[in-house]
């Protein structure tokens, strides 16, 4: 685990946070453009057949884009499946007992079926900056994502560890954090990134009771976030 700065570590004795959690933090209404869709749908019907269209193994896309996909498929894990959106342009991998949900104001999720909070999701905003070093340095920016966007006015928040990696010219940080208030405590990673002219955020968690038991298990989801170009 990295050395963070006193400052950071020292989170649960200095913030309270002042605004809403992350639900509001993407106002974002998931795609419901289904590419080789001939007919009228519901919304709801658009937001199934999506799941089902960028999933890996789906007959006619897939087989267009063999070459991205099996890239993949190849390297997914024991125990996960990977979860491709090539429509709003990005890939993790989930575990394969989880099933899918709708989450307000995020274009993907995926849950525990016996412990609901347990759970991935997926969401993302237009910006104009072209990689997450143009927010700013990571330290800074990360401090006041998780104080002032993540946190609920009612939890204290701490950053256990922030971490950075490339992959294909992209730049990702992925960072450990808890919310913890009077009766409850959540903890948390956080992977954020930036390409196709969006702002991408993908966090995966657990309740405090359970998060030694699945820590390791949810590192996996977090570290495998990649943009797709579109």
């Amino acid at each position: 685990m990295a050395t963070l700065p006193s400052w950071v570590c020292s989170l649960p004795n200095q913030l309270v946070a002042k605004n809403s959690g992350v639900a509001a933090r993407f106002n974002v209404i998931p795609s419901s453009n289904i590419r080789g869709a001939a007919r009228e749908v519901s919304t709801d019907e658009k937001a199934s057949m999506k799941r089902r269209w960028t999933l890996v193994g789906i007959g006619a896309l897939i087989t267009s884009l063999s070459h991205s996909s099996s890239a993949f498929a190849e390297g997914v894990p024991d125990k996960y499946r990977d979860f491709v959106d090539f429509t709003d342009g990005y890939t993790y991998y989930y575990p394969s007992d989880w099933r899918d949900f709708d989450f307000l104001g995020h274009d993907s999720a995926f849950k525990d079926r016996f412990a609901a909070l347990q759970h991935v999701r997926v969401g993302f905003i237009p910006t104009d900056k072209k990689d997450v070093h143009d927010l700013g340095p990571m330290e800074e920016v990360i401090f006041n994502l998780v104080k002032n966007v993540y946190a609920a006015p009612t939890q204290v928040p701490t950053i256990y560890d922030m971490q950075e990696r490339t992959v294909d010219g992209k730049n990702y940080w992925t960072f450990e954090y808890e919310l913890a208030s009077p009766n409850f405590s959540r903890t948390a990673f956080a992977t954020v990134a930036i390409g196709n002219g969006r702002y991408y955020t993908l966090i995966v968690g657990a309740n405090e009771r359970r998060w030694s038991r699945v820590r390791n298990k949810l590192k996996v989801v977090a570290d495998s976030f990649k943009i797709l170009d579109i």
